[in-house]
Order: structure tokens, then C-alpha cells, then sequence
């Protein structure tokens, strides 16, 4: 059953808020994730994580939003759901059950970033459906944007 909650608890954190036919591309995810990172070296951390939370544009749009994740794996920004910041990404599966979280992480701290593909629960179909997160460290957190793919 914990595992069936964390699973549920990750679609919402990754995949937010979304209507049939109305989601992000992976390059809009893309291009909000070069946004994210300028705006957080423009106006610094506390501004810029309370910015990607606050769900306004041009760091939430459809489906598309920002995540972060400091450096002791908390969830420190969430576009999409504000009561998962605090939250441990540890806890992370996919739709499989196998852990993001740390995949999240791993790659976001690599140089230049990059991104992680894997099952997740569509919010509008409730079905798996393969999505995409683009992300890299900035200060001391990794954030990212993830988009369903087609």
C-alpha cells in the first residue's frame, strides 16, 4: 500500500495538473528547464525556489513546470504541488516501482546535465505512459522539467 501511495505521490510530482490533448512537449520542457536556470542564477536560490513553486509562468505552463531537489534530497520546488516541497525524492518510483528519485539526481549532477526517460502515470488517462525529464545542478540543487512524450 506504501508503495501504491509513493507511486501516486510521483505522478502528481512529476506529471501536475493537465487536460486531455493539452500537454508540454519535451523541447517546451526543455527550453523551461534553460529559463528555470537562468532565472535561478539571475535572482539566486530562496527567490528563484519560491518562484518555480509558486506555479505562475513562465515556470509552469500546460503540464510543463519546474521541480528542484536539494542537496540532501529533498524536493525544495515543486511547480505543480507546493505540499510535496519537504518531501523526501528518495521515496521516488516510476510506474514500474523502480526508484527516480536517485536517477533524477545522478544525472542532474553530472556535468551539463541531461535526462531521464521512464514509465509514468498519465494524471488525464490514469494509464503508463513514457515521459521525459530534462535536468541539471544549479547552485548546490538539481531541477528539472519533465514532459510526456508522444
Amino acid at each position: 500500500m506504501r508503495e501504491l501511495a509513493v507511486t501516486l505521490a510521483v505522478s502528481a510530482l512529476l506529471a501536475g495538473p493537465a487536460q486531455a490533448g493539452d500537454h508540454g512537449s519535451p523541447a517546451e520542457a526543455k527550453a523551461m528547464l534553460a529559463k528555470a536556470v537562468a532565472h535561478y542564477t539571475a535572482v539566486g536560490r530562496k527567490q528563484a525556489l519560491a518562484d518555480f513553486t509558486a506555479k505562475k509562468p513562465p515556470f509552469s505552463d500546460r503540464d510543463l513546470y519546474v521541480f528542484c531537489i536539494g542537496p540532501d534530497r529533498t524536493i525544495v520546488a515543486n511547480g505543480a504541488y507546493s505540499s510535496f516541497v519537504g518531501t523526501s525524492a528518495d521515496a521516488l518510483k516510476d510506474a514500474n516501482g523502480k526508484p527516480l528519485g536517485k536517477a533524477l539526481w545522478d544525472t542532474g549532477s553530472r556535468a551539463g546535465g541531461g535526462s531521464v526517460e521512464y514509465p509514468h502515470i498519465n494524471p488525464v488517462t490514469h494509464k503508463p505512459q513514457a515521459k521525459v525529464s530534462f535536468v541539471q545542478k544549479v547552485g548546490d540543487d538539481i531541477c528539472g522539467v519533465g514532459a510526456y512524450k508522444e
